[in-house]
Order: C-alpha cells, then structure tokens, then sequence
C-alpha cells in the first residue's frame, strides 16, 4: 500500500551525454529515393537532431511534467509510476488513461488539462519510462490486474478506463477484473477478420482496402521485429540518440493516421523520446511483443459498455459480437496512434460523452 510521491529529476550530465552523443553523430549517405520512401530522411533527421541538442528545452519539458501530481507504488513486483490528477467536482468519475507504444505518459500531458472534471490516474506501462521493468510472464491481463489494484489502493471504484494502441489491449481486460463503468477505445474493434471478408458489402469493402493500404499497415513491422530480436536492436537504440530518433519518428511518421504532421508536434514527440532515452527502456518497453506469438486486434469484453474515439476502420456490427456497443461516432477528427497527443481537445470532449452516456446508463 506504499504510495511514493515521485519528481522527474534528470542529471546535468544525463543532459550534456545526450548533447555530446547528438553532436558526434556518424552520419551516413542518404540513399537514393524521394522523401521517406527508402526510410527517415537524412536532411530532415539532421535538422531534428539538431534541434533536439541545441534548441529543444527538456528542462523547461521536464518542468511542465512535474506540475502533475507523480508517485510511485510497487504492484506485483514492479515499481510503477502514475499521475494522479483528482478534480475539484465533487462527484467526478475517476479516469483511468493507459497509453501505448511508443508512447508513454507524455502522451497525455495536453489531455489532462481538458479533462478538470474528472480524476485522472494515468500509470506508466511496466518496462516504459519510470515504471521499472517487468520480468517473464507479463501479459495485458496481468496489467490490468495491477492497474485493477492501483486503482483500489487510491480508492477508487466505478471509474471509466480509456486505452489506445497497447492500452487498447490493456482497458477491455480491467473490465474483466473488476466492474468498472465502461471502457473507451481509441480504434481497433471491429477489424474483418479473413473469416469475415466474404460478409462485407460494398462499402465495408471499400473501408476495409483503404484501411490495408495505409503507412500504419505497411511500414517497418515492427511486431516482427521486437518479436525476434528485441534485444539486438536495444543496443543501438540505447547507444545511439540518432539512432533512437530515426526508430521513432519512422513510427510516428507512419502511425500518424491523417493527424498533423510531425514537425508541427515536436517538442511532444522529443518529450516522449527523452523519456525513453533517460530511462533506458527502449527495450524493456518492447515486452508485449517478444512475449506475443504474433499480432491479433484487441479483443472486446461485455462486462461493461464500450466506445470508441474513432468507429473507422472498424465496422460496429463486427465489434458488437465481443462488446456492447454504446458509442460509436464516424466523423471525430483523424490523428490515429497519438490522437490524444495530437487532438487532445476533440479527444477530451468525445471521451466526455462517453462518460455522461455510460453514467446515465447505472
């Protein structure tokens, strides 16, 4: 039941190793190609990394973090670490916001700030910036186990928890724990499987081709990868700063999902990937896959009412045979793995409708 406050407190010389490390960079030639189709452009990574030695501010980052309420408590043999935001209403559900990857916390920083009606909890994944990481055996039920208990110990019941991504996995099993008000979805039920694909009409059909045809669904598989080798990638990306910025923005570029591009969100996305680089989890973070045996969508529950942020490119009958359905909009803004770190606003006030639907519903 040990609860630890918990400050962000990087080292001056954390910071002037990352610095050195960026500026004696070994840059290679850019190959032949047009923009990023043979991968991370060179001009592009030499102007970020740039930046993110000599204009980026992490101190002034790090400081804005450490405005939200932080601790630490051990849960099943990890030290995890979460923001516990309470809201001055008197009667507000407690929300609890699990992020995916590569993502973490910081996924979150602009989504608090429009969600003062409710209490925030917004743990660190095991393995992923400041929760420690986990060993063997570590699955999403399990997680969802140890959020089902932090939750308790900060005495909370009849709460709403959200999940995008990984935490799209990790959300509809804390249901199965334990009754919780509902369960709100970024994206991703309701996905056609090969069994469902004669089934489709014309314009689930039409959905279903632009959904395959996306960078998201093309790009570096990274599932594979982080399944075979994650330890032999984690060397580079935990020695190399250069070398971790290209594997992010490679991701971020290609779950970008119609959301604003990534020059007009980067002190957010730097913020996120000085996270990962300070705490060394690039590859403790890479768990849910090498603990996989391949990739599946999330799985749905009916323990408790589901809704979406984004219906598409799911198809809501689909999803209806493993959840029940309440909220299913078509037309929110785009903005895909990172639209709470993108439409943070739009994404509050939809998660807000959720929330009033499924209470209305006791």
């Amino acid at each position: 039941m040990n609860i630890r406050p918990f400050r962000i407190d990087i080292s001056d010389a954390a910071l002037a190793d990352l610095r050195a490390r960026l500026t004696q960079t070994r840059w290679p030639a850019p190959l032949p190609g047009e923009g990023w189709d043979r991968g991370v452009p060179t001009d592009w990574l030499r102007e970020v990394a740039s930046y993110w030695a000599t204009g980026y501010d992490w101190r002034a980052h790090e400081a804005r973090l450490n405005e939200f309420p932080q601790f630490q408590t051990e849960i099943d043999g990890v030290d995890l670490h979460f923001l516990h935001v309470p809201s001055s209403v008197s009667d507000a559900t407690p929300l609890l916001l699990t992020h995916g990857w590569p993502n973490s916390f910081v996924e979150f920083a602009d989504l608090i700030e429009h969600l003062s009606d409710f209490h925030v909890v917004v743990p660190s994944l095991p393995g992923f910036g400041f929760s420690s990481a986990p060993g063997t055996g570590w699955d999403t039920a399990r997680v969802a186990r140890a959020w089902a208990e932090l939750m308790r110990r900060l005495g909370y019941r009849d709460y709403v928890v959200q999940g995008g991504d990984l935490g799209a996995y990790v959300a509809p099993e804390v249901a199965r724990v334990g009754p919780v008000l509902g369960v709100y979805i970024t994206a991703g039920l309701g996905i056609p499987g090969e069994g469902d694909l004669g089934e489709l009409d014309s314009a689930e059909r039409a959905a279903f081709a632009e959904m395959m045809s996306q960078d998201w669904m093309n790009g570096v598989d990274h599932h594979s990868l982080l399944r075979a080798a994650p330890q032999t990638f984690a060397y580079g990306w935990n020695d190399s700063p250069v070398g971790a910025l290209a594997w992010m923005a490679q991701k971020f570029h290609e779950f970008g999902g119609g959301g604003r591009p990534l020059d007009e969100m980067l002190d957010g996305f730097l913020t996120n990937l000085s996270v990962y680089w300070f705490t060394e989890t690039f590859g403790t973070s890479s768990w849910s896959f090498y603990s996989s045996t391949g990739f599946a969508w999330p799985r749905g529950q009916k323990e408790a009412p589901t809704g979406v942020y984004s219906g598409v490119p799911g198809i809501r009958r689909l999803a209806a045979r493993e959840s029940e359905i309440v909220h299913w909009p078509v037309d929110n803004p785009a903005g895909h793995h990172f639209i709470a770190m993108d439409q943070p606003e739009a994404y509050a006030a939809d998660l807000a409708r959720f929330v009033t639907q499924v209470r209305s519903m006791r």
